[in-house]
C-alpha cells in the first residue's frame, strides 16, 4: 500500500560457508519485505572482495550466472529502500572501496542523524563521494584513519557517527558486524554449521538451516575472521532505544526481533486494543497483510469471529498501467479486493497496524462499505503517529501524518468510519514486556533519544507541540 511507512533495509552476511554467496541470495530473499529498490551481494574468496548490485527485487538481480561471478566462502548482502539519498543505483549496496587499508564493503540498515555534518567536513578536506547515500560517509571516514588495523579503523570511524545503523561489512578475510549503542534496527547473530551468520531478522536464519544464538549487542563491533569471533565494545553506555515499529509493522511475523517473537508480540497488540476499545459487532476483519496477527488477536480477545473480508493480490508488481478515472480507487482495488458474503449486511471490525496519510484507510473503509457493510469500526494496533522517525524509517512531512493534524472525530469523518479507536502508548509498551525505557517510541510521541539535526527538522516540517519542559532530544 502507498499509504505505509516503507520498510528501511534489511542486512545479511555468512562466514566459513561454502557457498556463501548463495545462501547471501536466500537470506535476501527472505528479507526482501524490509526493502525492493535494489539488491546487491559482495563475497570474498580471502583474495578478491567482488561485488553484484542492480536495481529492483532479489529475484529480478541474481540468477545462477550472475551467482557464479562472486566465489569465496564469506559474504554479505543488502536489499535497500531509500531513507537517505536517491533511488538509483550509485546509491545500491554493498558499497565496495579499495584504499590503504585494503579492500572493504559495506551494508547498512538504519540512518546517520550527523551524515550532512560529516559530509560537508569531508568534502572540504577533499573527499569525492560517489553517492548520495549516508552510508558513504562511514568508509570515507575508514579510509583516512591512521590506525593500524582494520578492526581500529572500523571502530574510529563509527565512533564518528550518530544516529540508527546496523552495519555488516566484508573485507578479503573477515566479517564485521556493528550495531549502534542505542540498537534502533535489529541485528542478530546465528550458525549454519560451522558458518557464522549476521542478519535483520531471523526469518532469514529459518531459510538457509541457520541456528538462532544470539543478537549483536547494542555498541558491540564483532569481528569474525580465521581464528574465530572477537567482540568489542568501543562505545560509551547509552540508553536503548529499539525501534518498536518494528513490532508493529516492519518485521515479519515469523521473525524474533529484539529478542522477541514478532507474531506473539502483534497478537497481543490485538488483545490490548480489544480490552482498551471493545464494540459490539459481528466479524474481526484484517487488513491484510500487516493487520492479520493484530486481528486475530482482537477476536480471540472479543470473542468476535475473525474472517478474512479482504483478499490481497500477491501478484500486484511494483508498477502497472493505471486506466482512465473510469475506474475509481483503481490503485487499490488491484491490490485488496472485498468478499461481500462476509461483509454485507454486518457490524465489521476492520484492524489495521497504522495510519499514515489516511487517504488508503479512506478507501478501504469505502470499498467495504460498499460491499454492503451494515457499520464500519477502524480498529488501530499502535497509536496515532503524530511525528516522522529520523533513526532509518522514510516517513512523510508531520503535515502530512493524520495523528498529527486531525483530531480522532476528524479522522473518523475522513475516513467515513462509524467509529476509530487507536491502542493506547501503554497498551503497545505492555506488549513488548513493558520495556518502556529499552524502547524508542519517537514516532507516536515525538520525543527523541538522538538529537535531531536542524535542517532535518526545518526541511520535515517538525512543529512539534511539547510541553517546554520536555526535551526534544535527550
Amino acid at each position: 500500500m502507498p499509504d505505509k511507512f516503507k520498510d528501511e533495509c534489511g542486512v545479511f552476511g555468512i562466514f566459513g560457508h561454502p557457498e556463501a554467496a548463495n545462501m547471501t541470495y536466500l537470506g535476501l530473499y527472505a528479507l526482501q519485505h524490509r526493502g525492493q529498490e535494489s539488491a546487491g551481494i559482495a563475497a570474498s574468496d580471502t583474495q578478491q572482495v567482488r561485488v553484484s548490485r542492480a536495481m529492483g527485487y532479489v529475484a529480478d538481480t541474481f540468477n545462477g550466472e550472475a551467482l557464479a561471478q562472486l566465489p569465496g566462502s564469506t559474504a554479505i548482502g543488502h536489499v535497500r529502500y531509500s531513507t537517505a539519498g536517491e533511488s538509483k543505483l550509485s546509491n545500491a549496496q554493498p558499497i565496495l572501496i579499495d584504499c590503504a587499508h585494503g579492500q572493504i564493503a559495506i551494508c547498512h540498515n538504519g540512518n546517520l542523524v550527523n551524515a550532512g555534518e560529516l559530509r560537508h567536513d569531508l568534502v572540504r578536506r577533499g573527499s569525492i563521494f560517489q553517492s548520495s547515500s549516508d552510508t558513504e560517509v562511514v568508509l570515507h571516514l575508514y579510509a583516512r584513519s591512521k590506525a593500524s588495523s582494520v578492526e581500529d579503523a572500523v571502530v574510529e570511524s563509527v565512533s564518528q557517527v550518530q544516529g540508527a545503523f546496523s552495519l555488516v561489512m566484508l573485507t578479503r578475510d573477515r566479517l564485521i558486524a556493528v550495531r549502534d549503542p542505542h540498537g534502533f534496527r535489529p541485528l542478530a547473530l546465528g550458525r549454519l554449521d560451522d558458518a557464522v551468520v549476521v542478519c535483520s531478522e531471523t526469518c532469514a536464519m529459518d531459510l538457509i538451516g541457520a541456528t538462532y544464538v544470539r543478537d549483536i549487542e547494542p555498541g558491540e563491533v564483532l569481528v569474525v575472521g580465521a581464528q574465530g569471533m572477537r567482540s568489542i565494545k568501543p562505545f560509551p553506555p547509552a540508553p536503548l532505544a529499539h525501534c518498536i515499529f518494528e513490532h508493529v509493522y516492519f518485521a515479519r511475523p515469523d521473525s524474533y526481533v529484539f529478542g522477541k517473537s514478532v507474531n506473539e508480540v502483534r497478537t497481543e497488540l490485538g488483545r490490548i486494543l480489544a480490552r482498551e476499545q471493545p464494540l459490539e459487532a459481528d466479524v474481526v476483519v484484517p487488513v491484510p497483510d500487516s493487520g492479520v496477527c493484530a486481528a486475530m488477536g482482537y477476536a480471540e480477545e472479543s470473542g468476535v469471529p475473525l474472517r478474512m473480508g479482504l483478499i490481497r493480490n500477491h501478484y500486484v508488481g511494483r508498477t502497472f498501467i493505471q486506466p482512465q478515472s473510469s475506474i475509481r480507487h483503481f490503485g487499490v482495488k488491484v491490490k485488496l479486493n472485498p468478499v461481500k458474503s462476509i461483509l454485507e449486511g454486518r457490524r465489521v471490525i476492520l484492524v489495521d497496524d497504522s495510519i499514515v496519510r489516511g487517504t488508503t484507510s479512506r478507501k478501504i473503509v469505502k470499498m467495504v462499505r460498499a460491499a454492503g457493510a451494515k457499520e464500519v469500526h477502524v480498529r488501530i494496533s499502535c497509536p496515532p503517529t503524530i511525528s516522522p522517525c529520523f533513526y532509518g524509517v522514510d516517513t512523510p512531512q508531520r503535515s502530512e501524518l493524520i495523528g498529527a493534524t486531525h483530531t480522532l472525530d476528524e479522522i473518523t469523518t475522513f475516513l467515513d468510519a462509524d467509529t476509530v479507536a487507536y491502542l493506547s502508548l501503554e497498551g503497545l509498551l505492555s506488549a513488548v514486556g513493558n520495556e518502556r525505557s529499552s524502547y524508542c517510541s519517537s514516532c507516536y510521541t515525538a520525543r527523541y533519544p538522538v538529537a535531531i539535526p536542524q535542517d532535518q527538522a526545518t526541511y520535515l516540517q517538525l512543529a512539534l507541540k511539547l510541553d517546554k519542559t520536555e526535551p526534544v532530544a535527550k
